[in-house]
């Protein structure tokens, strides 16, 4: 298994492998990590927060989960010298090994790379997500939101149960807890059976009335 050394970024959000994530950056301790990532050309590990807030108040601890997804930095605006905003990318999920407060308040830990999602074409039975998802695709499409501003990134894998289910569970509005589920579930399958499931719930599919 590979092994990293990177900066942490708890947040009360979700990134997924393939995802796409914006993010203002204002805090002394993420700008300094921004610049580092841009300069070294490195990711940083985005984290769900299970407990606290993102934003560092003095004396107040937190508590994050144990697994995570590398973020790569794929557009970067200084609106100020202290304010960044930035997009990032998923890349893979990563298992916390150690980790450590630094001075600055930033959290680095090691982590070991998990293994990505093994490719699995979508059954006919869960095909329903997979239409779902690609209406709102085309959706933003028809909308004329450039491919570089739309909250899902291209190249689409609208065969992948994996792509699928991830994309799905970005866009849902779900609890922290349960989308953090989602991303730690090792079977793709059964991951997006699980989504068609929330989806069936909402309604999603139902024929109007």
């Amino acid at each position: 298994m590979q092994t990293l050394s990177i900066p942490i970024f708890p947040l009360g959000a979700t990134l997924f492998p393939a995802g796409m994530m914006a993010l203002k950056i204002f805090e002394v301790r993420y700008l300094d990590m921004t610049k580092k990532c841009l300069r070294d050309n490195t990711p940083f590990g985005i984290i769900t927060l299970n407990q606290g807030a993102e934003v560092q108040v003095a004396g107040k601890q937190i508590e994050f989960a144990e697994v995570g997804t590398l973020a790569t930095i794929i557009h970067f605006e200084a609106v100020q010298p202290s304010l960044f905003m930035i997009r990032c990318q998923g890349g893979q999920r990563f298992k916390i090994l150690q980790k450590e407060l630094q001075a600055n308040g930033l959290w680095r830990a090691d982590v070991e790379l998990i293994p990505p999602d093994e490719v699995v074409a979508i059954p006919p039975e869960l095909l329903p997500t997979a239409d779902a998802l690609t209406k709102i695709i085309r959706t933003l499409e028809d909308q004329g939101i450039p491919p570089d501003q739309r909250p899902i990134i291209q190249p689409y894998q609208l065969q992948d149960c994996a792509w699928v289910a991830n994309r799905c569970a970005e866009l849902l509005d779900l609890p922290a807890q349960q989308k953090q589920h989602l991303l730690t579930m090792e079977n793709p399958r059964l991951r997006l059976d699980l989504v068609q499931e929330l989806l069936e719930d909402m309604g999603v599919f139902k024929e109007p009335d």
